[in-house]
């Protein structure tokens, strides 16, 4: 089982070893795609986790139970298209080729590829990419 999840860590368990734990104590692979994390201050964490699903239940379990607030990531792009002018540069920077172009120049998003790194947003330059939680 494969699931993406949005970690947040409450400034005071920011500093300790939370992630570590889900490899070493339930076999997890985990694989950070984005975190925003400062000590003293709410830590941020998209993560994918992985392994058998009885292993990441467990895991996450473990997660809540240390203060840890889980939110399943939606993993959607919302784009406003009566304001897309389909000009490509969003495709252009997508590390994940999570955005594409097909032969009739519609936007295409896969979102299984997303890791939501923001970068389409910021390159947009009529502004109507949003990244949803």
């Amino acid at each position: 089982m494969k699931k993406k999840v949005v970690l947040t860590f409450p400034p005071k368990i920011v500093t300790q070893p939370i992630t570590y734990h889900l490899v070493k104590d339930f076999d997890l692979i985990i694989n950070i795609l984005r975190a925003q994390v400062e000590e003293g201050e709410t830590g941020r964490l998209v993560l994918e986790v992985e392994g058998p699903k009885e292993q990441v239940e467990k895991g996450l379990k473990y997660l809540e139970e240390r203060g840890v607030g889980i939110q399943a990531v939606a993993r959607d792009i919302n784009l406003n298209e009566e304001e897309c002018i389909v000009c490509g540069v969003c495709v252009s920077v997508c590390p994940t080729h999570a955005l594409s172009l097909n032969k009739k120049w519609e936007l295409l998003f896969d979102k299984e590829k997303c890791i939501l790194c923001e970068v389409c947003v910021k390159a947009c330059p009529a502004r109507v990419i949003e990244v949803a939680f």
